[in-house]
């Protein structure tokens, strides 16, 4: 820890999360300083008490977003200035200014301290964006920063510090998964068509494995046709299994197996595990009761119920459309089984928090290297935000191995990502929420070959409207994916993919001088036109899904934590609040192009 935790790093990181602050605080219009134009910067003065003020200078940007310069940012209390930055100590100056309740606060302040001491942890591994671009997709995952938005954006509330050595994505420590044999009677297992829990755990565990689970359970006086095999993380089984399933324990509903010889590593998310061992195994979504960024990270049982069905429906529709299957050549890496286990108590009670209801379950899902084709590669889509020390974003490292032009290179790039999602959207009236932890970007020679977008289960939704496409869905679907007005559709796509990413890799190449703002948005709203014009006969869906309009409802992540959910413990996930509206650059395009 010493290596890591010393004051020229703590002082990086905490300059860094106040930058932060200041320009999403701002986006969300939580904080309003006073601010000047001098030499094409905002000089920024933001009073906290009578006696004290920050100062910070800053650029202007579209989607009325700012681009803080944590170097510029001074503490001045009294007459004088020169204190140093604390991102913590501003949280609490900025309580009465945003209205946080002492209590919200308080857990916050837990959320940035943990956040700061992951940040510093990142700074002492930082790699260059070069090297980055030779890692393989499951290494690369841990190299990734947290959000881009969310302010505290590693709380991970639960872990103590051991556990986040061990269990971080940023860590990147092979982890080994536990084992348990649920009865049947105390579980519900489903897949996709023409697979069954044996065919998937013959795929998924060596065969001596195999016998050494029947083993003991038979030593037990137990029958393995009466349970079924599935993975837990390390940590849930210690701090939530053993305790909350005690009984079923007691009883053999729940039998200890033991460690499975593969090896893991945990993905952005946390949750979800790479298998470096056999890159083709597949990669394993599990329940694990922290908390960060917003909600806990369990499985919601409905959903991790209708997982399969799911990916059977998302994976069919590309099947049948020649433009998704053959041009697009989109990738789906499915969820095609899962296992969900429900309380024997909490399932029974009445808006019982929802931390408590998502506790115990299991979904596979494809990995993404049984897509990949020779010369293929996959990056997530989060690494085209990263930054490194010398300030070389990841995306110029990759544009200068390509040997395309900036422009060239993010053209492609738009034509590879936006024509699917609008093709869901448009023709299906179904939407991905293509942010940068569930989106894949396939290269080929360094530049934007395939998406792939994954995680149907949290991040699928449809249209409200009486679209034909829509009519065959079954009861369940209807019931589980969440139906949305138009403008609420829209935002998936809109707030997930052009605010929550766009805007911060649009940021990195303009300070690097890669491409104007201007041009970087252009060469977007051109994607989208030129799939609209290969499609003339949803002219009618490209009004009610509207990417040009003047503005949008202004979504906020940080707003929702610091302002309107605080730490409440509900029956449902909290989501996105809406404050206000957000200017839409892509409005100018469309003048344009009508003129």
């Amino acid at each position: 820890m010493e290596k890591v935790l010393h004051r020229d790093a703590w002082e990086k990181a905490n300059k860094r999360l106040a930058a932060k602050m200041f320009a999403e605080y701002m986006y969300e219009d939580m904080i309003q300083p006073e601010q000047e134009e001098k030499e094409g910067k905002l000089l920024f003065k933001l009073p906290v008490s009578e006696t004290k003020f920050y100062r910070f200078t800053g650029y202007q940007r579209l989607f009325d977003s700012y681009d803080i310069q944590p170097d510029s940012i001074e503490v001045h209390c009294g007459n004088g200035g020169g204190e140093k930055v604390s991102a913590t100590e501003l949280l609490l100056d900025l309580k009465p200014l945003i209205g946080m309740s002492a209590e919200t606060c308080g857990h916050l302040t837990k959320e940035f301290q943990s956040t700061l001491l992951a940040d510093v942890h990142l700074l002492a591994q930082a790699k260059t964006s070069d090297e980055l671009t030779e890692l393989p997709y499951e290494e690369l995952e841990g190299e990734m920063t947290g959000h881009p938005w969310i302010t505290y954006n590693k709380g991970r509330i639960g872990f103590d510090y051991e556990d986040y050595l061990k269990y971080a994505p940023e860590q990147k420590r092979e982890t080994k998964l536990l084992w348990i044999a649920v009865r049947k009677t105390r579980a519900r297992f489903q897949a996709v068509k023409g697979l069954n829990c044996s065919r998937l755990l013959e795929q998924e565990l060596d065969e001596a494995v195999w016998q050494k689970f029947h083993q003991h359970l038979a030593e037990k006086g137990l029958e393995s046709c009466q349970y079924f095999y599935m993975p837990v993380h390390e940590w849930q089984w210690n701090n939530v299994i053993i305790q909350q399933f005690a009984e079923d324990l007691a009883f053999n509903q729940i039998v200890f197996l033991g460690e499975g010889t593969d090896t893991y590593l945990p993905q952005q998310s946390i949750r979800t595990f790479s298998n470096t061992t056999d890159q083709r195994r597949h990669h394993v979504k599990l329940p694990m009761s922290i908390l960060n960024t917003l909600v806990y990270r369990g499985l919601p049982a409905e959903r991790t119920v209708i997982a399969p069905e799911i990916t059977e429906h998302i994976k069919g529709i590309a099947d049948r459309d020649p433009f998704l299957r053959d041009e697009c050549r989109v990738i789906l890496p499915g969820e095609i089984a899962s296992i969900n286990v429900d309380h024997s108590l909490y399932s029974r009670l009445e808006k019982a928090p929802y931390q408590y209801l998502e506790m115990l379950g299991t979904i596979w899902r494809e990995s993404i290297y049984t897509y990949l084709e020779k010369d293929e590669r996959a990056i997530t889509l989060a690494a085209l935000t990263y930054e490194d020390e010398n300030g070389k974003p990841f995306i110029e490292s990759l544009i200068q191995k390509s040997g395309l032009q900036p422009a060239q290179w993010l053209d492609q790039f738009y034509q590879t990502v936006m024509p699917p999602l609008l093709h869901y959207l448009y023709q299906y009236g179904t939407v991905f929420s293509p942010h940068g932890q569930n989106t894949i970007l396939v290269l080929k020679d360094y530049a934007p070959h395939r998406l792939a977008v994954k995680d149907f289960v949290d991040d699928v939704n449809i249209s409200d409207q009486p679209f034909p496409e829509l009519a065959a869905l079954s009861g369940e679907l209807k019931k589980v994916l969440r139906s949305e007005p138009p403008e609420g559709l829209t935002q998936f796509i809109f707030t997930g993919l052009f605010v929550c990413h766009l805007r911060y890799v649009s940021n990195a190449m303009v300070k690097r001088e890669l491409i104007s703002e201007h041009e970087f948005w252009a060469l977007l709203a051109k994607a989208i036109q030129d799939y609209q014009k290969k499609f003339p006969q949803l002219e009618e869906r490209f009004r009610l899904f509207n990417f040009f309009t003047p503005a949008l409802t202004k979504l906020c992540l940080n707003r929702n934590r610091m302002v309107d959910y605080g730490y409440a413990d509900g029956e449902d996930r909290p989501h996105a609040s809406e404050f206000g509206k957000v200017s839409n650059p892509l409005a100018s395009f469309a003048e344009v192009s009508s003129s």
